[in-house]
């Protein structure tokens, strides 16, 4: 009973509250601060590396790092998301270099996916149009597919990309105008099925 209460009250604290006690070496409160992230790391990495079996274990290593280099994480304005992220980031650039190739994304899975992962208007493409947008955002550089996995995918603002990517938010906002710029030129066979305003309002929003 007493450790259902403690893990109640774990749960009803903030991050840097159950971080406190992560940090001192409570288990239970890291395993809190793994259920809330593990998702969206996941996810992330599915779609930087478009293979589930190298996500997951990407991901498992990720928090492995994570819980073992946890006493030297300092809390000085970076989230513990973020560091999350850096971590996530810094593997996949990892595995690439390994592998010296780009993976391609299974649609079959990014399909499946696509009801709980992806923004209300990409749940509107058909199966080819998601194919065809699958194939572009892979055309990228890595920096602009990690920008636009964060932020379409996992919906994160311009300064929460910012501190991920160790960027100022005026950079951030250059480069997702040029990104969103590109991809307008690429994929404007969306033009007629998706609401090309909010593509509009994203690009002003980020002069």
């Amino acid at each position: 009973m007493r450790d259902e209460l403690s893990a109640n009250q774990l749960s009803s604290q903030t991050d840097d509250e159950v971080l406190v006690k992560a940090i001192a070496g409570d288990k239970e409160a890291f395993g809190i601060l793994y259920e809330r992230y593990v998702g969206r790391i996941y996810t992330y990495i599915y779609y930087r590396t478009g293979n589930k079996h190298d996500a997951e274990d990407l991901t498992a290593r990720v928090f492995y790092r994570a819980i073992e280099h946890i006493g030297r994480y300092h809390q000085r304005g970076v989230p513990f998301s973020a560091w999350l992220y850096r971590i996530a980031h810094n593997l996949v650039a990892n595995w690439h270099r390994d592998r010296q190739r780009r993976q391609e994304v299974s649609i079959d899975e990014v399909v499946n996916l696509q009801a709980k992962l992806e923004p209300p208007e990409l749940a509107m493409l058909s199966r080819m149009d998601l194919e065809r947008m699958m194939r572009v955002i892979q055309s990228l550089t890595p920096e602009r597919q990690e920008l636009i996995i964060l932020k379409f995918v996992q919906e994160m603002s311009n300064a929460e990309i910012g501190r991920i990517m160790q960027r100022s938010e005026g950079a951030i906002k250059s480069l997702y105008h040029r990104t969103l710029l590109s991809l307008r030129d690429d994929l404007g066979f969306l033009i007629s099925e998706v609401d090309g305003s909010k593509f509009d309002e994203d690009a002003e929003n980020s002069n």
